[in-house]
Parts: structure tokens; C-alpha cells; sequence
């Protein structure tokens, strides 16, 4: 995942005591905020043969699980955050090449590889906590004509309020690594502002799924999953 500063890695706590003891490459993949149901990989289509970037990878799960089982030509997890990167290379670094580790910004990525990618997707990461203004220009430029962007994202926020009618980001709490408090922005937004975003960045066939929360309780939210597809010119 990528953060809002140079300087801090707001990601340093982050699935570090996970890592701690669940070391295997997950049995599941889903898209959902609960990680507890909804569609799986099969929403990317067939990966066979084809290059695949994961958008604020994180710790790389989803990207192991994918560079594992889908046979991909490759899966590059990119995320900015050096902790991050570091844990990913502790679980994963044994998955190489089918499995590409990249640290750095998420932007400066895309547009370092522009016509590179036949697949990009992020599962709450990148597009959450990058300007989206930004960053999804730099998708469009990262991807072949016609490849596929599908990331899931809050259809909320966690609080229940609604999500923003324009492109608004929120301030969220969040830890420096020495452990004061301090935030991050994240960006969570209505599903026409998504498709306005899109549609100016290039994609077309835009769709746009909700997945209800399987279940109730403090912090839990709804899901958008949705998919683009570059413009073939």
C-alpha cells in the first residue's frame, strides 16, 4: 500500500504480528473489506501467460496466491512502504521470478512501465490511499489497450457514513513506526465520482459491483469492486 509522505512509513506496523505466524501463501483470494466471502480471482479473467500488477500489495498475499495457483507470465506486488516490501521479501522472496517484489511509489511504477501490464487490480490498497486523480491516469498509461483494472475499494466508511459525492479524501489515524499517533489520507467515494474518474482517465466499460458485508458489527463495511478496461485506441 502506498502512503501520503516521503518520509514515514505509515505502513510500518502493518500484518507484521500475521507474519509472525502465518507464513503459507493463503488458500483464498477474495475481494471483500471481511476477506470473508464474495468472488474470488476469477473476476481478473484468465491469467494464463499474462503480466499482472498488484497496487499496494502489502505483504504480497493476494499476489502469492495468484503467482501460485493462475499461472501467470508474471505478478509484480508493488507497494512504497520499505517495511512492507521488507516482510513481502521474508514470506514470498522464494516465489521468484513468477513473483516480481517492487519497491516503490505506486505512480512512479505505472508510468516507468507504460504498455507493460495485461492485468492491474488492488484489493483495499493503492487506490484507497492515492490520489485517485493521480493515479489512475498513470493505470491507464501502465496498461496495453484494452487491459483489465479491477480493485476493490470501501463502499463506505467504516464508521457507516456515507462515502464522499466528490473527490474528497478523509484523514484516517495512523502510526509512525516509533508508534505516535499521527494520520494518513484514504480515499473513499461514491460510485459515480469512481466512474467519473475513470471515464476522464481513459478506461471505458466500466462496471460496478456492491458486496454486502457478511456480517454485522463494529467496523465492518460494504465493498465496490470495480472494473475498467484501457481504451483501445
Amino acid at each position: 500500500m502506498t502512503t501520503t509522505t516521503t518520509t514515514t512509513d505509515l505502513w510500518h506496523h502493518y500484518g507484521r504480528t500475521r507474519a509472525a505466524t502465518d507464513r503459507a501463501v493463503p488458500e483464498t483470494f477474495s475481494w471483500t473489506w471481511g476477506q470473508d466471502g464474495g468472488p474470488g480471482p476469477e473476476v481478473l479473467g484468465d491469467l494464463t501467460g499474462l503480466c499482472v500488477g498488484d497496487l499496494g500489495a502489502g505483504t504480497a498475499r493476494h499476489a502469492a496466491y495468484l503467482a501460485t495457483r493462475h499461472q501467470p507470465a508474471q505478478v509484480s506486488a508493488v507497494d512504497a512502504s520499505p517495511a512492507q516490501y521488507a516482510i513481502a521479501t521474508d514470506l514470498f522472496g522464494h516465489l521468484a521470478p513468477c513473483l516480481r517484489l517492487v519497491s516503490s511509489d505506486v505512480v512512479d511504477h505505472l508510468y516507468a512501465t507504460a504498455d507493460t501490464y495485461d492485468v492491474l487490480y488492488s484489493v483495499f490498497g493503492a487506490l484507497d490511499f492515492t490520489e485517485p486523480r493521480e493515479l489512475l491516469p498513470a493505470a491507464a498509461a501502465a496498461l496495453r489497450p484494452g487491459g483489465r483494472l479491477t480493485f476493490s475499494t470501501l463502499a463506505h466508511y467504516l464508521s457507516g457514513a456515507s462515502a464522499q459525492p466528490d473527490v474528497v479524501h478523509a484523514d484516517i489515524p495512523a502510526k509512525t513506526p516509533d508508534g505516535e499517533a499521527t494520520t494518513m489520507r484514504r480515499w473513499v467515494l461514491q460510485e459515480h465520482v469512481w466512474t467519473k474518474l475513470l471515464d476522464e482517465a481513459g478506461f471505458t466499460n466500466i462496471s460496478i459491483d456492491v458486496l454486502p458485508a457478511a456480517a454485522d458489527g463494529p467496523r465492518t463495511a460494504d465493498t465496490l469492486l470495480v472494473t475498467a478496461f484501457r481504451q483501445v485506441l
